[in-house]
């Protein structure tokens, strides 16, 4: 009995040792299967991660840039909200209509103005006078253009209810650009010479600048009643509201020169 024990205890000790065996080799397989392919792995997942920490830095880079950009662009945003409220304030003064100003003769017609009137001799002015209008004098640079001296809206609302009527600001300003216009015309006919203007101008262009030399008109901007013809100016109802706002308001004063009603372009004050 004895000895069956004995042999018995021996099978399962060894029967232990050969398990034991089994699962050593086992777990050694398990270790050694997939070394190679493992480092490669590993190689790979080392790479990538330092990809993401290289993306990770630049958006870093870049958040920090915009960071420090933020008070120029509230700066560049201040600086642009004034410019609008220039802008919209201008918008308010200028019409929208602003047609170009009427020209009766070429450039040729001044260029030879000035070199005529550099040629005349003092003594022969006189002489002159029943053939070709001299320019207006004004300094040595010459006439300039007539100007454009627009009212605001402010302006308009300061007249009283009956004057102001249905007038609008870009109608008057309109008007204030034929106005330009006629005195334009009427100062490219002083200076020109009878060769550059056609017949039907002539005895217009000796009478409008025997109107300039007078002390009343000498040296400023006019035109005359009858020049009114539109765009937007026109001896009607409206025409004759705008005239008596812009005389209140400065712009304009008026005198009678011989059967003419004559109109100058005043400087607001």
């Amino acid at each position: 009995m004895a000895v069956n024990q004995a042999g018995s205890s021996l099978d399962s000790l060894i029967s232990s040792f050969n398990t034991r065996i089994a699962e050593l080799q086992e777990l050694v397989i398990g270790r050694n299967m997939y070394a190679a392919g493992s480092i490669t792995d590993l190689s790979a997942v080392d790479a990538a991660l330092k990809a993401m920490e290289l993306q990770i830095q630049a958006i870093k880079d870049r958040l920090r840039e915009e960071t420090e950009a933020i008070p120029k662009a509230k700066k560049l945003i201040n600086a642009s909200l004034q410019q609008q409220k220039k802008l919209q304030s201008l918008s308010v003064h200028i019409p929208s209509h602003l047609p170009e100003r009427i020209t009766v003769l070429n450039s040729d017609t001044n260029r030879s103005v000035h070199s005529e009137a550099s040629n005349l001799q003092p003594a022969f002015g006189s002489l002159k006078t029943e053939e070709e209008p001299a320019a207006l004098p004004k300094g040595k640079k010459g006439r300039a253009s007539p100007p454009l001296w627009y009212i605001t809206a402010d302006e308009l609302d300061s007249l009283s209810s009956y004057m102001r009527g249905r007038l609008t600001l870009d109608k008057v300003n309109a008007a204030i650009n034929d106005m330009a216009a006629y005195a334009e015309m009427n100062s490219q006919l002083i200076g020109a010479s009878k060769k550059k203007l056609a017949e039907n101008l002539w005895e217009k262009a000796l009478e409008v600048r025997d109107i300039a030399m007078t002390e009343t008109i000498k040296g400023k901007h006019f035109f005359l009643e009858t020049d009114i013809k539109g765009p937007t100016l026109k001896l009607d109802n409206t025409g004759k509201a705008i005239l008596t706002a812009l005389r209140h308001l400065g712009r304009i004063s008026e005198t009678r020169i011989g059967h003419h009603r004559v109109i100058i372009l005043l400087k607001p004050q």
